[in-house]
């Protein structure tokens, strides 16, 4: 399966301090689902336009089946991940950031200013994450049977999971 994980931060982008959050991402996602995964992996500043351009190309050129982004979904204005999302997407799917928010805010009551979100693009599942790693750990899981589920209606390809809870779809 083919997926694409996007870091958006400007001092990482700048060399200010490495990536520790894309590398999360590939642990956590390679921990639940059984399908050799092909990583594509891009670190971009704050930035809008290169945001959009490399979700496009991810989705469209690429065809990447889930695209992952960590990063740039508070509410500072260098935050303007979900804005760039919204605008390539084709369908939102809100729910993975209200789950994300939902189970985040129990541990730390500034979740709340997450403004995560997700959706369809052609045959791609994009989603926004947080950009502390520890987040990622918390909140990916907890997406990992609606992502299988997603992927498996926009592809007609069913991701394999590890976990046999999560092998029971969930049927919206």
């Amino acid at each position: 399966m083919k997926i694409a994980r996007i870091t958006l931060s400007d001092r990482a982008a700048n060399g200010v301090y490495a990536d520790e959050s894309g590398p999360e991402i590939e642990r956590v996602t390679a921990s639940y689902f059984t399908d050799t995964l092909d990583w594509i992996r891009v670190l971009l500043p704050d930035d809008r336009a290169q945001i959009e351009t490399a979700l496009i190309r991810l989705a469209d050129i690429e065809q990447c089946s889930l695209i992952i982004t960590t990063g740039g979904t508070g509410p500072s204005p260098r935050d303007v991940t979900p804005e760039a999302t919204r605008a390539v997407l084709e369908k939102e799917l809100p729910g993975f950031g209200e789950v994300m928010r939902m189970h985040s805010y129990e541990k730390v009551k500034t979740a709340i200013l997450s403004r995560a979100t997700a959706g369809v693009r052609g045959r791609s599942l994009i989603i926004n994450l947080p950009g502390r790693p520890r987040a990622i750990g918390e909140c990916l899981p907890l997406l990992a049977p609606a992502i299988a589920e997603a992927i498996d209606h926009i592809s007609g390809f069913r991701p394999g999971l590890v976990n046999e809870v999560f092998k029971a779809p969930c049927r919206p």
